[in-house]
């Protein structure tokens, strides 16, 4: 490690993948597409377009950046692109699955499989241990409690925060707490992270490590993550940067 600073289908066991010495050499072909997309919330004389006909496509092992002021649109396209919102209209395929054709519940599964979630707020319960905090989602979809333990403190080894995982949230600082969170989205082996404002209520210094954890799982292991951020620093470290404005693309830089 670089530094160390309702669903009721069981989840299987995950699948082993190689390693991928690089990010880029992990790459093939597009894992997340969005085609046309619209968002439009309310009705009649209320309505709001906060997504106007976005086309996007993310690569295998690509760590993507969406950027742009504040109420342009980045959540909701994180939100629809990961199937948490519905589409007004157009097309997302993750995978070369059509999530909207899939039922509530099967989209639910689908993510559970594919898909990790990191959030700025965290979302860890406050009575529960880090590694029952991380061990939460595969207990409550039926894995049995000696394979989440043991999985969890697995997720918790990759963050490197494994010695810590008998500690409640309140006894760990900001940025142990968003390994949780990171460990969390791990535990179920997804192909794509999605993290939304992950450093924003990081200092400068931790924000620097999350990030840097970030890298080096995309790197090692070819995860995809897609990030929302307002931050031009964690934007920098990423492959691609794509800028929104009123719900639209309006450029994107490749950084590398």
């Amino acid at each position: 490690m670089s530094r160390t600073n309702g669903l009721t289908l069981p989840i299987p066991a995950p699948v082993a993948r190689a390693a991928a010495p690089a990010a880029a050499a992990s790459r093939a072909g597009s894992i997340i597409t969005l085609d046309q997309v619209t968002k439009v919330y309310g009705a009649n004389g209320t309505r709001v377009h906060a997504l106007a006909g976005v086309s996007l496509s993310v690569e295998r092992g690509e760590m993507v950046a969406i950027m742009g002021q504040s109420g342009c649109g980045k959540t909701t396209l994180l939100n629809c692109a990961s199937g948490l919102d519905d589409v007004t209209s157009g097309s997302v395929s993750i995978a070369g699955q059509d999530i909207a054709t899939l039922s509530d519940k099967a989209r639910t599964t689908f993510r559970a499989h594919n898909m990790g979630f990191v959030f700025q707020t965290y979302n860890l319960l406050p009575v529960l241990s880090a590694v029952e905090n991380v061990e939460l989602p595969l207990v409550v979809s039926g894995v049995s409690p000696k394979e989440a333990r043991q999985r969890a403190q697995a997720a918790l080894e990759r963050v490197g925060l494994r010695a810590q995982g008998e500690k409640r949230p309140a006894q760990l600082s900001g940025g142990q707490r968003q390994r949780v969170t990171i460990a969390r989205s791990l535990v179920n082996n997804p192909e794509i992270v999605w993290a939304d404002e992950p450093t924003g209520a990081l200092d400068s210094r931790t924000a620097d490590d999350i990030i840097t954890l970030m890298e080096t799982l995309n790197e090692d292991q070819g995860l995809t993550f897609v990030i929302v951020t307002h931050d031009a620093a964690v934007g920098a470290r990423c492959h691609r940067i794509i800028h929104m404005v009123d719900g639209a693309i309006v450029r994107e830089e490749r950084l590398r």
